[in-house]
């Protein structure tokens, strides 16, 4: 053959080669796409186009097709059997994703659009880097059978697998259903898009045949519902863009890996500031709330709070802030919700996150103010024991420096439950205007001095002198001092510089553990 022979004959398939790509890549094509916008809806490309780094993307498997013949498969071409796979850069830091295109066939999952997914978490795993799933999906492929429901079961196993290794997350920007639903609840952090997501185990045509209950996709299964009433949703975002932006902003708090060292923002803060106003921010009655957002901002980097889980159990605030340029989870009670109590709900939301921030080797910076836990029948029935105890353990658990800070009340079990010193914590302050107790001065009153108080000529007034007298001796936080139960008093316009000052001092901080296979935590 001729050089120019030869040469025709390679630029031919190389001219094929990129022709077939482009075909490839449009996925459903036009009239698709234009669907998924009249949806308000980006495709999986144009998804993945705002998340990467411009040019940096790398797809993997363009090629692959299904290999079913049953239900006439045998003559329908999904391209790229429904998904994108492949990796790239986001801000400068190598992310593995797999992107459901419901343009393509639904983006529903068969056989080897699962095999693609799994390939794609493989090579997170070794690779050691963030893995994010974006799902639109119809859910599984009904016209293969059985190997879509193995597809998901493949997927269930890695994302185990990956969980404490690297960092997952998934973007719900679509319908998931089914078992499509559990690889998101294995994910650290779910994302959702308001009026164009969905997830639900059964959709509201089977549950309205099986039970007779009528409700419409979103109130079952919305970005709202699940973000206010089941906490499956971490984040509710407005839009597909604000989705990615959010994705971003998350993935910048945490490493590669959990052998990586944390990311370093520049920090344009002092490490000297003092913050005068959190020596007012305390209301001079107890029963007074206060914003403990505004305590958490003073003490961040330019006062910028990464807030996760915000609408679920609100008496509980999670948040990831950085301290001198460096990420710190962050723990603390919200009075402005009942009055920062503990249950079942603000158990599991803590206790997720402290064993996420442990996992990741991320410090922990605890704020408390807590009456105690939930009462009741409905808490008691719910599981609040065994819940509870999901904190205790997370906390004891975690090997990370660990820095409580007391800012009013600390009462019971739940004073333990919020990182004391014996579940492990490496230093307790507390402000003056702590109250550790066993409870309240009212009740602990009603318990101790209960023969006085009923044989006095006056009982009101004799429970009133000695609950002053109780909380002259212990609403504040000097008889846990001089026990040496917590470390020190501060005023509270030094929180961050002696935060900054005990990070430090702890950023070399290992612990051996006794050897054992894992924890049995209670679930």
């Amino acid at each position: 053959m001729s050089d120019d022979l030869q040469k025709a004959t390679t630029q031919g398939k190389i001219n094929d080669f990129e022709k077939k790509s482009q075909t490839l890549k449009l996925m459903g094509g036009e009239k698709q796409i234009k669907k998924q916008h009249e949806s308000n809806k980006l495709t999986a490309r144009e998804r993945l186009d705002l998340f990467f780094d411009e040019g940096t993307f790398q797809e993997v498997q363009l090629f692959v097709q299904h290999r079913s013949t049953l239900f006439g498969l045998d003559k329908k071409e999904i391209p790229s059997d429904g998904v994108i796979t492949g990796f790239g850069k986001v801000n400068g830091r190598i992310v593995f994703t797999a992107a459901q295109d419901f343009t393509s066939s639904g983006g529903s999952l068969g056989e080897m659009h699962a095999k693609k997914i799994w390939k794609v978490m493989d090579m997170a795993i070794a690779a050691q880097k963030p893995f994010v799933a974006i799902n639109d999906s119809g859910g599984a492929r009904i016209q293969e059978g059985v190997p879509s429901l193995e597809g998901y079961g493949g997927i269930f196993y890695r994302n185990t697998i990956a969980s404490g290794y690297i960092p997952q997350v998934t973007a719900i920007m679509g319908p998931t259903a089914g078992g499509a639903v559990y690889s998101p609840a294995l994910a650290d952090w779910v994302f959702m898009v308001k009026g164009s997501s969905y997830m639900y185990i059964t959709g509201p045509d089977v549950i309205k045949a099986v039970i007779g209950e009528e409700v419409t996709h979103d109130e079952l299964g919305g970005a709202v519902a699940h973000a206010t009433k089941s906490g499956v949703c971490h984040f509710v975002t407005e839009n597909d863009t604000d989705c990615i932006e959010k994705i971003k902003t998350l993935l910048s708090y945490v490493p590669d890996c959990c052998h990586s060292p944390l990311p370093l923002a520049d920090c344009t803060d002092s490490a000297e500031r003092i913050c005068e106003d959190l020596d007012t921010i305390i209301p001079d009655k107890g029963n007074r709330v206060y914003d403990m957002k505004k305590i958490i901002k003073f003490i961040a980097d330019n006062g910028e709070v990464f807030e996760l889980h915000e609408l679920w159990a609100q008496n509980i605030i999670v948040a990831f802030i950085r301290i001198m340029g460096k990420p710190v989870g962050v723990i603390a009670n919200n009075p402005r919700f009942t009055a920062g109590i503990l249950d079942v709900n603000a158990s599991d939301k803590a206790a997720r996150f402290i064993r996420f921030c442990d996992a990741f080797n991320i410090p922990l910076l605890t704020f408390t103010d807590v009456p105690g836990y939930m009462p009741g029948t409905n808490q008691e029935w719910a599981g609040i024991i065994r819940h509870g105890a999901k904190l205790l353990h997370a906390y004891s658990e975690a090997t990370v420096p660990k820095i409580t800070v007391i800012t009013r009340k600390a009462y019971g079990g739940a004073y333990i439950g919020m990182c004391s010193k014996q579940l492990g914590a490496d230093y307790v302050m507390a402000w003056p205007t702590a109250e550790i107790a066993v409870m309240g001065a009212e009740g602990a009153c009603n318990i101790i001095y209960r023969i006085e108080i009923s044989a006095a000529k006056d009982p009101a007034a004799k429970r009133s002198d000695l609950v002053a007298a109780y909380e002259e001796k212990f609403n504040n936080p000097y008889f846990a001092a001089s026990l040496g139960i917590i470390e020190e008093i501060i005023a509270p316009r030094d929180t961050r510089k002696r935060i900054i000052a005990l990070l430090d001092a702890l950023k070399d901080k290992r612990e051996t553990r006794v050897s054992k296979k894992h924890n049995n935590i209670p679930l």
